[in-house]
């Protein structure tokens, strides 16, 4: 924290030098005192009683230690900085923990925990104050012992005397003050003794999760450190590039214990009459705090040997005798054999535990040696085989086994290249998965998952880079927001990138060459480019127009993205940023530089040689076509570049001939990469919407979903009849649809009529269904209304004949739109007695699908009132108003009950509500209305927000109705 502000009161200088003297005696008995006991500041047991509300999550405050601090806090210092001072060294961790739970009392007002922790440390450089990172820990005792000598016993070591303790709140640091400097070179054992809050309502540091088994109520104690949550657990040095060795101690009663190393010893204890088990496990391998994991619990599990290390995968006793974990323990195995392989490197730890937690905020982490997921993600129900969550679960098991050597064993300096532990984690998870399923289409999948997503994300100037500089971070909350979309999609993307423009041998070869090097250690981004630079001069097959790191620089420096532009007539290349909502003639803000891009491309169905476009434009002979010859040209093979792809108008024109033409002879990825990018840059004014639009023709001869479910999210958006207000387009557009939908529909329809089993391998089909379904019936297909009706009404006569799961969302909507308020109650006594999140949340949307504004009504009231029925997890009220018909039943409801609303889900929830019910607005009039309207529900400062928003809201709507005219005169012609 900085020097106070100036401002403030002046005093006469008689008094200011009374003031002084008293200061000067009371920094003197403190320091007296501190002298005496080597203790910390006291924290005082009530300012943790609110340990885990969302609140305490928000603000420091709620949790404020109440500690006593000197004026030296005041000063400037290391503790102004995010990165701690390279004073010490942490060598190793001896850690004991003992959290308070007890079978008989699962939920105590506040459970807490106690701990020591010894610390050994090298001294860098002679310093008199110590930092480590320490937060919501009360501290009941410090020393520093040493300097140490080996094998001397504990009479020969002397201590340090500590002066006094106190905490930097704002970077979140426990600064011991000593009355003599540690020397450079010296080792020296940190003392401290602390205790501190178990979470409830949050899963961060060490939280507690409560969950029902065989019965009965049960509770168990897990950690969650990653990023800067280890410091809220025990005083340590958060950073992961400070590895060290970690020997964890729990204390524990009638419960199975678990860390990252197997058990060493386990004894009893007695306190206080009352037996407790104390197991010590094992020293881990050097790794930073943020692996470290614990969990205390009254779990079952199932186990395997694989190369003669046991993997055991821990869940709820009910769950793992109806077999749900035996899918998981069958693939995970063989995944740590496949990568083990393929780096030529063992997994370095004697065991794997893989535990599922019934309430997981961080959906799976990685720790060594004790892996931790929500058990939504790691369980199959045996009879859940009609399902993507096979795939889903392989997916997540895969990436978080991926991350045993990115980032456990090789792990980035600092969290601002976290995307070397995601993006390669993330880029790898579907190299195994698709090892081991061949019959899944690997890029289709990629683009699917990760691809599409990103790309409608990002854009130039706005979004963030991939790799971010140390010295643009400033607040540790920066940190967590790096496990975002880009660290994640765009990462995975970087590497497949490298990947596709490099040889599969070379690209393996150079990342076995650096996790060779950077075993137990840490890297930067350069570090990892260096080692394919290396191998790409240990060759001569591949060349590259300029350095590996200078390739990838452009890239993860840099936000955003280029769109590629090909004009067939010339064979000229060029690049520009992608920016959004692009205008003719205006003038756009400078971008930095441009990418060095890997161009991939074909021509007529035939794969050319890898081409670069390092300069802004540039000339390529072999790209030409005429406008008389039947040659066509698709840049970016399998989109392994990360970037959009336009053509002028004679290179659209042959795509789409070909397409009417002979469909097949373009590659499925290909025929979702026209769409995409087509509707993407028409959306953008890059091209005209009628090209995107004449892409479209030839689909009554489509019969593949996946290309099928990217038309249907381009043409018919979740929001497509709000944004664009006009049902004339609608009317067309049904009539152009519907016809061209026939086929498709009636060979999945037929499916799930018959044997809707015979699409549990077909993954892209099972997640492009419920788009399929839903666009289907909204756009009135009445076999599909009906098919709603028929499964909905089986479902409900007899709950065996189970809703098939890709399409359940749809079903349940479209059953109570249908439907009468028996319907509805019905649904609604299913919600009242599931205790599955994800499934209430899926029951909770279908309940707002009714078309009957006295039954939207009452549902509004239920969930504003103390009704039997708790509706948590959703804020009904949102729910209610995205649907057009209860759009305007949540503002006449708005009207006599705003209070209640913002009494029973925040204030806040009023400006979402706002935005839901005003999405159609297009004129200054209607904004003021709405403006008027939410105004004495709403503070001053969400007042200038919301304005701002309409605005945005009511441009946006009216470029959409500039393009929905368009649309609908393209349709008036090809209907």
């Amino acid at each position: 924290m900085g020097p106070r502000s100036s401002s403030g009161f002046f005093v006469s200088r008689a008094v200011a030098l009374l003031l002084a003297a008293l200061a000067a005696a009371l920094l003197l008995a403190l320091a007296v005192l501190a002298a005496l006991y080597g203790h910390c500041a006291r924290v005082p047991a009530e300012a943790f009683t609110a340990a885990g509300s969302q609140d305490a999550r928000k603000s420091n405050s709620t949790l404020e230690p109440e500690v006593t601090v000197t004026p030296d806090v005041w000063r400037p210092g290391p503790w102004d900085q995010l990165r701690l001072p390279p004073w010490l060294v942490p060598l190793h961790y001896e850690l004991e923990l003992w959290p308070r739970l007890r079978p008989d009392e699962l939920s105590p007002p506040a459970l807490r925990f106690t701990g020591r922790v010894n610390i050994t440390v090298r001294c860098t450089q002679a310093t008199a104050r110590l930092l480590l990172h320490s937060l919501f820990l009360r501290c009941d005792r410090a020393e520093v012992r040493g300097p140490l000598s080996p094998g001397a016993g504990d009479a020969t070591v002397g201590r340090v005397p500590v002066d006094k303790v106190w905490l930097a709140e704002d970077m979140q640091y426990m600064v011991l003050e000593l009355r003599e400097a540690l020397q450079p070179g010296s080792l020296y054992e940190l003392q401290l003794s602390f205790s501190g809050p178990v979470y409830q309502d949050f899963r961060e540091g060490l939280f507690i999760n409560l969950y029902t088994d065989q019965g009965e109520r049960r509770a168990l104690l897990a950690s969650q450190m990653e990023p800067t949550f280890a410091r809220n657990v025990f005083p340590c040095f958060d950073e992961p590039a400070l590895k060290a060795l970690l020997i964890l101690q729990f204390h524990h009663p009638s419960y199975v214990a678990l860390s990252n190393m197997p058990k060493l010893r386990q004894s009893e204890k007695d306190v206080n009459g009352s037996k407790w088990t104390v197991t010590t496990f094992h020293t881990t391998p050097r790794m930073p705090t943020y692996l470290a994991a614990f969990v205390i619990c009254d779990y079952d599990h199932v186990n395997r040997t694989e190369r003669g290390k046991e993997i055991r995968i821990w869940a709820r006793k009910d769950a793992i005798a109806n077999g749900n974990a035996d899918f998981a323990l069958n693939i995970t195995g063989p995944i740590f054999s496949f990568l083990e392989d393929l780096f030529n490197i063992s997994y370095p730890l004697p065991k794997t535990d893989m535990i599922a937690l019934p309430t997981f905020d961080s959906r799976a982490m990685e720790n060594w040696g004790l892996l931790i997921f929500d058990e939504s993600l790691l369980l199959l129900k045996p009879d859940e085989q009609l399902t993507e969550k096979k795939t889903v679960i392989s997916h997540i098991v895969s990436h978080e086994i991926g991350h045993q050597w990115f980032g456990n064993l090789v792990t980035m300096s600092w969290w601002n290249n976290i995307w070397l532990n995601e993006g390669f984690a993330s880029h790898f998870e579907f190299g195994v998965v698709n090892y081991f399923n061949p019959k899944l289409s690997g890029n289709e999948v990629f683009f699917s998952n990760l691809l599409h997503d990103v790309l409608r994300e990002d854009h130039s100037l706005v979004s963030r880079a991939v790799s971010m500089k140390v010295e643009n971070f400033t607040e540790i909350n920066e940190i967590s927001e790096l496990f975002d979309i880009f660290t994640y999609n765009k990462g995975a993307s970087m590497v497949r990138m490298l990947s596709s423009f490099l040889s599969e041998n070379l690209f393996i070869s150079a990342l076995k060459s650096y996790l060779e090097t950077f075993s137990y250690s840490n890297a930067k981004q350069d570090d990892l480019w260096r080692h394919f630079q290396m191998a790409i001069d240990d060759q001569n097959k591949i060349v590259l127009p300029a350095t590996v790191k200078s390739i990838m620089d452009s890239w993860t420096y840099q936000s955003g993205f280029p769109v590629i532009t090909l004009n067939v007539s010339t064979g000229v290349m060029k690049q520009e940023p992608f920016y959004l909502g692009k205008v003719k003639n205006q003038t756009l803000p400078t971008h930095n530089d441009t990418w060095i891009v890997p161009v991939l491309w074909m021509k007529n169905g035939t794969t050319q040689s890898l081409v670069w476009l390092d300069k802004s434009s540039k000339l390529f002979p072999e790209m030409q076509v005429s406008n008389f010859d039947h040659d066509w040209v698709i840049l970016n093979l399998n989109m392994t570049g990360y970037y959009r792809v336009n053509y002028d108008k004679l290179g659209w024109k042959k795509l789409n001939q070909q397409l009417e033409k002979d469909h097949k002879a373009i590659p499925v990825i290909h025929r979702l990469q026209l769409i995409d990018d087509a509707f993407s840059l028409s959306k953008n004014n890059y091209i005209e919407i009628e090209t995107a639009l004449d892409l479209t023709k030839y689909l009554a001869e489509e019969d593949e979903i996946i290309v099928w479910h990217t038309v249907l999210v381009n043409l018919l958006p979740s929001n497509f009849v709000s944004d664009v207000g006009n049902y004339d387009t609608y009317t067309l557009l049904k009539k152009y649809l519907l016809k061209r939908l026939t086929s498709i529909w009636n060979h999945y329809s037929t499916i799930i009529r018959e044997n809707v089993t015979a699409l549990q391998d077909d993954y892209l089909a099972l997640i492009s269904l419920e788009k399929l379904f839903a666009s289907v019936c909204f756009l009135g297909l009445e076999d599909c209304l009906q098919l709603s009706r028929e499964l909905f009404k089986n479902w409900m006569d007899n709950p065996e004949n189970e809703i098939p799961y890709p399409i359940k969302t749809v079903i349940l909507c479209y059953g109570i739109a249908s439907g009468s308020d028996k319907e509805w109650d019905f649904l609604l006594n299913i919600y009242a007695n599931n205790t599955n999140e994800e499934e209430r949340n899926q029951l909770a949307y279908a309940l707002s699908c009714s078309k009957d504004p006295w039954i939207l009504t009452r549902y509004m009231e239920y969930a504003i009132t103390t009704y039997s029925f708790n509706f948590n997890e959703t804020n009904i009220i949102e729910v209610v108003a995205a649907f057009d018909v209860g759009r305007y039943v949540a503002k006449d409801f708005l009207v006599n009950n705003w209070q209640a609303v913002s009494e029973r889900y925040g204030i806040h929830s009023l400006v979402t509500i706002m935005y839901l019910i005003g999405r159609t607005i297009s004129t200054d009039l209607q904004v003021m209305e709405l403006q008027q309207f939410f105004s004495p529900m709403l503070e001053e400062h969400q007042r200038l927000e919301v304005h701002a928003k309409l605005q945005a809201i009511k441009n946006e709507n009216l470029t959409n109705k500039n393009q929905s005219a368009r649309i609908a005169a393209w349709l008036r012609k090809n209907t």
